[in-house]
């Protein structure tokens, strides 16, 4: 049989070893010795035919192959711990000797990759920032009382975003439209009877930004429409509303 599979590939008889049962679509929990030590014993010989160095590693290995090789060949029994006679299987010790060898092998493979990987990448020389991060061990020189001061503005901190949170909630869930906003307006007017109003007073809530567009935005539309009039004395000065005939008149029409 020829091989056509350079020496450098493996890099001692185990590798060599679990390259021909691989090969021969072998499981390795259950070798056809015979047929691997065959192999494996006309890939010695072909390298010292080429006048290749072979290491004594390769030829224990090999000796091992036909001792196991040797005791296939007669039922090897033994007595268990109660009193049954068992078969005991000579390739036993090999297998966990290849399982070892096969994941010290794939171990080895990962980190070489990792450190192809690492080698390639460029990394950026650490820099000084204490310039900018401040002392490192402010908080490991606090006593109980600055430690707990500090605690409770890290707790407030959290409770205040919390609240913020729950007010966008809160908030996204009570928007209303313009159209609703519009007809609260002409509510306003209707039920106190007035002819004008400051334009804070037609905000329900002055302090949401919100609130204050929508209001803003009804306005200018309900002006559009001719119900409304509106007129600022000054810049930045305060908006005064005036309800139009129309807005008193619009419930009949509707």
């Amino acid at each position: 049989m020829s091989y056509r599979v350079r020496l450098n590939v493996f890099e001692g008889p185990f590798d060599l070893l679990v390259y021909l049962i691989e090969h021969a679509q072998m499981s390795i929990y259950d070798i056809r010795i015979a047929e691997i030590t065959d192999q494996y014993v006309k890939y010695i010989s072909a390298m010292q035919e080429a006048d290749i160095n072979v290491s004594s590693e390769f030829m224990v290995l090999a000796a091992e192959l036909l001792e196991i090789k040797s005791k296939m060949l007669l039922p090897q029994t033994s007595i268990d711990e109660n009193g049954t006679e068992v078969l005991d299987d000579p390739r036993t010790e090999l297998v966990e000797r290849l399982r070892e060898y096969k994941l010290f092998k794939t171990i080895s493979e990962m980190l070489e990759e990792r450190f192809e990987e690492g080698r390639a990448k460029l990394e950026r020389p650490q820099e000084d920032l204490s310039a900018f991060t401040g002392e490192p061990d402010e908080y490991l020189s606090l006593d109980m009382d600055q430690f707990r001061t500090a605690f409770e503005i890290f707790l407030q901190r959290k409770k205040n975003l919390e609240e913020i949170r729950a007010h966008h909630i809160r908030t996204e869930k009570q928007r209303i439209t313009t159209e609703i906003r519009m007809e609260n307006i002409r509510t306003f007017f209707r039920e106190r009877e007035l002819k004008e109003a400051d334009f804070r007073e037609l905000i329900p809530n002055k302090k949401d930004k919100y609130d204050v567009s929508v209001t803003f935005a009804s306005v200018l539309e309900m002006m559009k429409e001719n119900r409304l009039d509106a007129r600022q004395k000054r810049l930045f000065g305060d908006i005064i509303v005036k309800a139009t005939d129309r807005l008193f008149e619009q419930p009949a029409q509707e």
